[in-house]
């Protein structure tokens, strides 16, 4: 591995941030009961019914969510250069966006949230009338394949490219590579699948007891895990990881595991 993880920043101790920094809403958030009652099947969309509630959604379902919006917050802070931009792909409602906020010290550098759901960014535009960096936060409507990406330092996919139709992800990955400066990182979370298939299966079954903890009832999860089949697909680690150095990163790793929800890093070289 090159040098890409020394660095001469200090690292700030790390600031664990609550439930309601996954949006700007500071009252509890709605409840998500979409999948309450029995409904006819059908592919899961990030809409106004879901946006209404993803606050509760996400955290109650990503184990270790918020501590990954903490820590892409810290690695923000290291990572984030002056004068260049730091890319939120697929922000929903914004939480990795107010965490490189919160966390990066300097304040000369760009925060470009995009999300192609028009529910979300709505909420995030009328949420960020009243914070305190609305005017280095500037949310984009629109696929995240079509947005240019230059003078990136960060760049975070946070749980965003499971999404993506499989053969669209080399290239997008390329894009974010070829957008980025010299020593830059990309934060990509994903929820993941294992080769062994009884181990993949072992830790599915305990990521549904942790839901189950979360309140979810059998059907809840019955009804979600249908509607998410066709539309959001897990791949390996290893499959991930031969994709970011085909794109060009110089080295990639994981950095958070909690059962099939993982988080890596990936580095843009100096020389790449």
């Amino acid at each position: 591995m090159k040098n890409e993880l020394a660095h001469n920043t200090q690292i700030n101790s790390p600031t664990i941030l609550g439930p309601q920094h996954t949006g700007l809403a500071m009252t509890s958030p709605r409840q998500d009961r979409i999948y309450a009652h029995a409904q006819p099947a059908q592919d899961f969309v990030f809409d106004d019914k879901v946006a209404d509630v993803f606050t509760d959604m996400i955290n109650r379902s990503v184990p270790g969510y918020a501590t990954i919006l903490s820590m892409i917050g810290t690695l923000a802070d290291r990572y984030c250069t002056p004068g260049s931009n730091v890319y939120d792909l697929g922000c929903s409602l914004g939480g990795a966006s107010l965490a490189v906020a919160h966390h990066v010290s300097h304040k000369d550098y760009t925060i470009v949230a995009v999300d192609n759901s028009p529910a979300m960014i709505s909420r995030l535009d009328a949420a960020l009338t009243t914070h305190a960096d609305r005017e280095r936060i500037q949310t984009i409507c629109a696929d995240i394949g079509e947005i240019d990406i230059h003078d990136a330092s960060v760049v975070v996919l946070n749980f965003t490219l499971q999404f993506i139709p499989v053969a669209r992800r080399s290239a997008l990955l390329k894009r974010i590579h070829d957008g980025m400066r010299p020593g830059g990182i990309l934060i990509l979370s994903e929820k993941i699948r294992f080769p062994d298939a009884a181990l993949n299966e072992l830790l599915i079954e305990m990521y549904h007891q942790f839901k189950q903890v979360q309140g979810y009832s059998q059907l809840e999860i019955s009804q979600k895990r249908s509607a998410l089949e066709n539309v959001l697909i897990p791949e390996s680690i290893a499959e991930h990881k031969a994709r970011l150095q085909a794109a060009g990163f110089s080295s990639c790793d994981t950095w958070f595991q909690c059962f099939n929800f993982t988080s890596m890093i990936a580095f843009r070289g100096a020389d790449s």
